[in-house]
């Protein structure tokens, strides 16, 4: 394994870790009111926030601000780092017949079996008659399918698809966006400003038209308007970077982004901090077009500060090889997949829990964490549990959950 393979797979170990750290501080965040609706009333806030604790802290919201401007979209561009690479190996039917066994299969399970046990709490908290035959009945007459966290792997799905036709219908297409990757990627501050002008165009409009927070309330697939083109900048860019060679350009362990990671979180707290400054201006009301635009520029340098930040930090502190990050990055997919359920019972389960929301929090984080690991682990010798769940052998250096 090279430098780079190993400090991008310790990276992923630490993004899952990030992941599950998130939803488990979501029930505790300062900003977002007490429930006043219903389970089956608009605007369905309990997809984002399932369970509100009495108890919070503003530093759950600091902490919640930055990794909702750039974690998905990391975990986009790490997924598609060696999508080249399997795409080349397996040819494209072969690609997306692995896409489907290795992403799909899990998504439509999640959606059938584990979204609605991780919801139920959401509804029983708001619920006049919480039992299970009235929530069955209000979670099917719901006018779009709950995707939970699984929202990430159709999307992810959606994008292998278009990467395959268009490797089919433009061979050399991958090829040439791999040179202008590995080009561009060996002076950082370049490829960052054309990645920052291209996820401008494709997230400002959008943002514009449905504002920033908006995600569908119909249909079988969750979608937040303003990102989906946005989430597929990145998608590509980490196409882009791995057709060229993980080794070479921007993810080179000894290259430029990893030797100024300091310059790099400078940047992104500072981006952070500007784009929180103009969004508050947003969020009492309509405010002015250029405010607005302001903002969504805002998210848009902030998200590629993060982004840079992340991966920087991985090349220059995440050459060291460690078997718990191994295992945890080894199974970070299938972590995705399943922890979800255990944050929600966990923080309703807290709800009675006469403590501050700084001890809550890692009580959950931490008894997720443990109890999903053992799940997965031990699924993972049922041939037909580890297909559920997206398990596979370890593959060191694969970042992809939809990769072999």
């Amino acid at each position: 394994m090279s430098r780079s393979s190993l400090a991008l797979d310790n990276l992923r170990a630490v993004v899952i870790l990030i992941v599950l750290a998130f939803h488990s501080v979501l029930a505790y965040v300062n900003w977002i009111p007490a429930r006043t609706v219903g389970f089956d009333s608009p605007p369905y806030a309990w997809r984002a926030f399932p369970i509100l604790d009495g108890h919070r802290w503003l530093g759950f919201d600091l902490f919640c601000a930055w990794q909702d401007v750039y974690l998905m979209s990391l975990m986009f561009l790490l997924s598609g780092l060696f999508v080249y690479p399997s795409l080349a190996r397996k040819q494209n039917w072969g690609f997306v017949r692995d896409r489907l066994l290795r992403l799909g299969l899990p998504f439509v399970f999640g959606v059938i079996f584990l979204v609605p046990i991780a919801e139920y709490p959401a509804y029983s908290v708001t619920a006049p008659d919480p039992s299970l035959a009235d929530y069955f009945r209000r979670y099917i007459a719901l006018p779009f399918v709950p995707n939970g966290q699984l929202w990430f792997l159709w999307q992810l799905l959606a994008l292998n698809f278009i990467v395959t036709g268009l490797n089919f219908v433009a061979p050399n297409a991958l090829k040439s966006l791999g040179r202008w990757s590995t080009l561009l990627g060996r002076q950082p501050l370049v490829y960052l400003a054309v990645l920052i002008a291209i996820s401008t165009v494709a997230y400002v409009p959008l943002a514009l038209a449905f504002t920033p927070w908006h995600w569908s309330d119909s249909g079988p697939l969750a979608l937040q308007f303003c990102r989906a083109l946005l989430y597929g900048v990145y998608f590509f860019a980490g196409v882009g970077i791995g057709a060229g060679g993980i080794d070479e350009g921007l993810v080179a362990a000894d290259g430029q982004l990893s030797k100024r990671w300091w310059l790099w979180l400078a940047a992104a707290l500072a981006a952070l901090l500007v784009w929180m400054g103009i969004t508050s201006l947003t969020l009492d009301g309509p405010a002015p077009l250029a405010i607005q635009i302001a903002s969504d520029l805002g998210f848009v340098v902030a998200c590629a500060g993060g982004c840079a930040f992340f991966v920087a930090a991985s090349l220059r502190f995440g050459l060291t090889q460690s078997r718990p990050l191994a295992s945890l990055s080894a199974n970070a997919y299938s972590l995705y997949l399943v922890h979800y359920v255990f944050i929600v019972w966990m923080q309703y389960a807290l709800l009675a829990l006469a403590a501050p929301a700084v001890l809550k929090a890692p009580i959950v984080f931490v008894v997720t964490l443990v109890v999903s690991w053992i799940i997965i682990l031990a699924v993972q010798r049922i041939p037909l549990g580890a297909r559920l769940i997206g398990a596979r052998p370890p593959s060191v250096g694969s970042l992809n959950p939809g990769t072999a």
